[in-house]
């Protein structure tokens, strides 16, 4: 296991970090996701932990908050070192049925970062990241909300997750004018099957050094393996949840590449498909999240697999993005002046 940087701080994170979205269950789709016991979720994080996972990433909205209370729990279970540990959590998403249950006012953010610390019962929040956008709040509040957390000792980072490239530059624009704490690190949806952030979110985060989190690396299972052209095998998340949208055709494209090297390097299509993104600069960290110690023990071998520069071509070429404007423009015109 390596640890890289996340963004420009010091904070070293492993290269792999154990997602918690299948812990707890309830009802609708987090049910689907997962429904994981206790017992299940201390296998899990004790397995991670031993593999030299030093990440843990959830939410307040992941089961209604049973998976804070559940990776808190299995931290005392397996008697951890807390401040060995960088745990993640989120904020924005409904929590309640009142009118200000949700959103990233200043109001709800002070609040669940309070209910977040009580679930997981630990004095603070390594990274603490605004779970995606609130159009009716402006984000000097948001902000500011999330520098009064930092300056009390209760967050030591801040981060983002799902926001377009215009949001980020704008909060790190109010940042740097207000002198409050700035966002590390974006965490996003990013797969061989689906390239978007490489548009415009991925320049950014290099030239403003912010780490990348990645989310749903498999793009929702269909890169496990467990899929193919013919129909799928009905096992896995996306039997039941089909998300998050995916080109099935060009994702089939491309486990056409992944299978014969994978049989080539005696690695599963999952392990390629993970190392695959442990290859990208931008790349911090790779959520990964399981139902089984089996698929966490596969996961885990992803750190291992190395490819040439013509397997990393051949991916580049099965699932690169189509051109869009203004990036052909840019380029073109760009030929001459590059750095």
């Amino acid at each position: 296991m390596k640890y890289n940087i996340l963004g420009n701080t010091g904070l070293k994170v492993s290269e792999l970090c154990l997602g918690t979205m299948t812990f707890g269950g309830s009802e609708g789709m987090w049910k689907a996701i997962g429904e994981l016991k206790q017992n299940e979720v201390n296998d899990l994080i004790k397995m991670a932990v031993n593999g030299g996972i030093n990440f843990i990433d959830t939410a307040n909205v992941y089961s209604e908050g049973v998976s804070e209370q559940m990776t808190g729990k299995a931290i005392r279970d397996l008697g951890l070192n807390r401040d060995e540990l960088v745990i993640a959590t989120k904020v924005r998403g409904k929590m309640g049925d009142g009118p200000n249950q949700s959103g990233l006012t200043r109001k709800h953010i002070l609040q669940q970062a309070e209910e977040s610390l009580k679930r997981l019962n630990v004095d603070y929040i390594d990274l603490y990241q605004i779970h995606g956008f609130d159009a009716l709040t402006p984000l000097e509040e948001t902000l500011s909300a999330l520098d009064i957390l930092v300056q009390h000792g209760k967050v030591r980072y801040i981060g983002c997750s799902n926001l377009a490239a215009w949001h980020i530059m704008k909060a790190l624009s109010i940042s740097e004018r207000e002198k409050f704490a700035k966002f590390v690190s974006l965490q996003a949806y990013y797969t061989l099957a689906g390239r978007d952030l490489e548009r415009e979110l991925i320049p950014l985060l290099l030239d403003q050094k912010l780490g990348l989190m990645v989310w749903s690396p498999l793009a929702g299972g269909l890169l496990s393996g467990k899929y193919d052209r013919d129909g799928k095998s009905g096992e896995g998340r996306r039997a039941n949840f089909d998300f998050p949208p995916v080109n099935e055709n060009r994702a089939f494209n491309i486990i056409d590449v992944l299978k014969p090297m994978a049989e080539e390097k005696k690695a599963s299509v999952a392990q390629l498909s993970l190392a695959w993104l442990l290859h990208q600069k931008a790349v911090s960290t790779v959520i990964i999240g399981a139902k089984k110690t089996s698929q966490l023990t596969d996961n885990l071998k992803s750190v291992d697999v190395k490819f040439t520069e013509e397997e990393l071509k051949k991916l580049d070429e099965v699932s690169k993005l189509s051109s869009e404007y203004p990036g052909w423009m840019l380029e073109r015109q760009g030929s001459d002046r590059k750095a």
